[in-house]
C-alpha cells in the first residue's frame, strides 16, 4: 500500500515530537502553566507584554507592528500549538496559551495605549473567547494547531470590531 499524503499541509511538518521551541511558544514561556485560568493569563501577559513594547515603538508605528505580531504569533504559533497538541495526545490543551497571544494581539489592533482602552480591550477578548459566538465555536472544529489559533482569532476580530466601536463614540478612552 502506498504512504498516504498529508491530510493537512502542517501534518508533514510537525510529525517529530515537540522540541522545547514549540513548548515555550505554546505556552508562551511557560505562562499556560499558571494555574487557574491559562487563557486569561495568557491574555493578561500578552496586554501587559504589548504595554512594555508599544512604548518602544513611536506611535506612527504602533499599528504596523502589532499587525507584524499578529502575523508572526500566528505563523509560529499554529506549528508549535499543533506539535504540542500531537505529543500529548489532548485536544486543544489548557496550558497553549499560544492561542490566546493571538485573539489578544488582534483585538489590540489600533488601541491606544492607556489602561482604560487595554483593559477594555482585554475584557472584551476574553468575553468573546469565552462565549465563542458563531463562527467562533465552529473554526475550533478545525484539526490541530490551525483549529486552536483560529478560534481565538475569530474572537479576537469581535473583540476589535466592538473596540473600535467604543473608541470612535468616546468610550474606552
Amino acid at each position: 500500500m502506498a504512504a498516504s499524503s498529508p491530510r493537512f499541509p502542517l501534518e508533514r511538518a510537525v510529525s517529530q515530537p515537540a522540541g522545547p521551541w514549540a513548548w515555550l511558544v505554546a505556552t508562551l514561556f511557560g505562562v499556560g502553566r499558571l494555574p487557574l485560568a491559562p487563557g486569561t493569563w495568557g491574555s493578561a501577559a500578552t496586554v501587559l507584554l504589548w504595554w512594555l513594547v508599544s512604548h518602544w515603538i513611536g506611535g506612527s508605528w504602533q499599528l504596523g507592528a502589532a499587525i507584524g505580531l499578529v502575523v508572526l504569533a500566528t505563523g509560529v504559533g499554529i506549528p508549535a500549538a499543533t506539535r504540542v497538541e500531537r505529543q500529548t495526545g489532548r485536544k486543544d490543551p489548557q496550558f497553549v496559551v499560544i492561542d490566546e497571544v493571538v485573539g489578544q494581539l488582534i483585538a489590540l489592533i489600533a488601541v491606544p495605549v492607556f489602561w482604560k482602552s487595554l483593559l477594555s480591550s482585554f475584557i472584551l477578548f476574553r468575553v468573546f473567547d469565552t462565549l465563542k459566538p458563531p463562527p467562533v465555536r465552529q473554526l475550533e472544529k478545525l484539526p490541530e494547531g490551525i483549529g486552536i489559533v483560529m478560534d481565538d482569532i475569530g474572537a479576537g476580530l469581535y473583540a476589535l470590531a466592538i473596540m473600535q466601536a467604543l473608541l470612535h463614540f468616546g468610550v474606552g478612552k
